[in-house]
């Protein structure tokens, strides 16, 4: 497959609806799971112009920070601790509308305004998170969460 991706000028869920099936033919053959990740969040990052799209990999009790494309970024999460902790420790995707209101938030850039993170599973087990910024509030819903949610089933 090409490596371009070819989405139209449609509202959010039909950008998502093209994307969905251009990721799963570029990771569906490739097994290196670095490359698969980086492809992801270049696409995601392409596609919508997020702030900031990245994956977080389990490391025994910490998230440490794995392929993304943005601002530099939190090096190592601890289980439980802000948006990506959490998601972690919950097993759920979690939408944040203001990253201000979360409790024990971490800030990684203050022009972070609204976040959604992915726990990505594999046999029962969480392996990482799909982590999202937008430098604006309320940016994510559960259009995001369910095609999102798709997406990170693509990961092996």
């Amino acid at each position: 497959m090409a490596e371009d991706l070819h989405i139209g000028k449609g509202d959010k869920a039909e950008k998502y609806r093209e994307l969905l099936p251009q990721l799963h033919a570029l990771v569906d053959t490739e097994v290196n799971r670095i490359a698969n990740l980086a492809n992801i969040a270049a696409a995601l990052k392409q596609t919508f112009n997020f702030f900031w799209v990245g994956f977080y990999l389990v490391e025994e009790d910490e998230l440490v920070l794995g392929p993304f494309q943005g601002p530099i970024a939190c090096t190592r999460i601890r289980f439980g601790k802000g948006v990506c902790g959490t998601a972690w420790k919950e097993e759920r995707t979690l939408i944040v509308p203001d990253v201000e209101q979360f409790p024990g938030h971490i800030a990684c850039s203050s022009d972070s305004k609204s976040e959604i993170v992915v726990p990505i599973k594999r046999q029962g087990e969480v392996i990482g998170v799909l982590d999202i910024d937008s430098d604006a509030l309320n940016s994510f819903d559960e259009t995001d969460a369910r095609f999102l949610e798709e997406i990170c089933t693509y990961i092996k």
